[in-house]
């Protein structure tokens, strides 16, 4: 179990998940910082609830997490190909980032020109380079920090356009006894599809309060433990708000 928001130039939207052997469950629990009134919890729960009822939409659901996971190991298992490396040298990991006190390597990274990306998946690779943090003890990316330094086009530029400038971060950090998790990302990029529709996307998600739950969960159960929580939490700010 665990609690994230997404930020976006609209607002933001604070959720809490619960992973099941299903799927990932999720509901939403406020608004730009604010709990959600009646009205918007009813809706909340009403939207999650289809998936208990339709197992044709939990299943739908769990194959665009699954294709969503399957996209970014793609890109993972392409970068020892994709760049070329620098050592910078090392600094200690922080509650926030890797291991607290664990050292971690710095990498440098440009792109490899002999690198020829696949598919699509792989392209934004060709023109990207920053910075990455490597617990090598644990065998795990602490962070990646990328840059797009030029235009990066797919099916030679007709289906679409990354603009030059575009920008993400991913931070890890060890939540547990050999587990880790994604605490941080920011995603900045813009561009055009089939060199007529302009898009943007400008969003950071942030994940913490992460909390074990039993491993062989399912949907059902994962969304009334996440129900039980929110009405625990609700309880408990109502209690503090009559104290004053």
């Amino acid at each position: 179990m665990f609690r994230g928001t997404n930020t976006t130039l609209k607002g933001s939207t604070t959720k809490l998940y619960v992973e099941s052997r299903e799927g990932t469950a999720d509901m939403a629990i406020a608004y730009n910082g604010k709990p959600l009134t009646p009205e918007q919890r009813q809706a909340e729960e009403a939207r999650v609830s289809r998936f208990v009822s339709s197992p044709d939409e939990l299943k739908k659901k769990r194959k665009q997490e699954q294709e969503d996971e399957d996209r970014s190991m793609r890109i993972i298992g392409a970068m020892p190909n994709a760049f070329l490396f620098e050592y910078a040298g090392e600094e200690p990991g922080t509650t926030e980032l890797g291991k607290p006190g664990d050292p971690l390597v710095k990498l440098n990274f440009r792109p490899n020109p002999a690198y020829d990306p696949p598919s699509r998946v792989e392209q934004i690779l060709t023109g990207m380079e920053g910075v990455m943090l490597i617990d090598a003890a644990h065998h795990r990316l602490a962070l990646i920090d990328g840059t797009l330094f030029r235009d990066v086009g797919f099916g030679w530029g007709i289906l679409g356009r990354l603009d030059r400038g575009g920008h993400f971060l991913v931070q890890q950090r060890m939540i547990g006894e050999n587990r880790w998790d994604i605490c941080r990302m920011d995603l900045a990029f813009e561009g055009r599809i089939l060199l007529v529709k302009h898009f943007s996307m400008h969003e950071t998600e942030a994940y913490s309060d992460y909390q074990p739950v039993p491993p062989d969960l399912t949907f059902a159960q994962a969304l009334e433990m996440i129900k039980k929580e929110t009405t625990r939490a609700e309880n408990s700010t109502t209690s503090r708000l009559a104290e004053k």
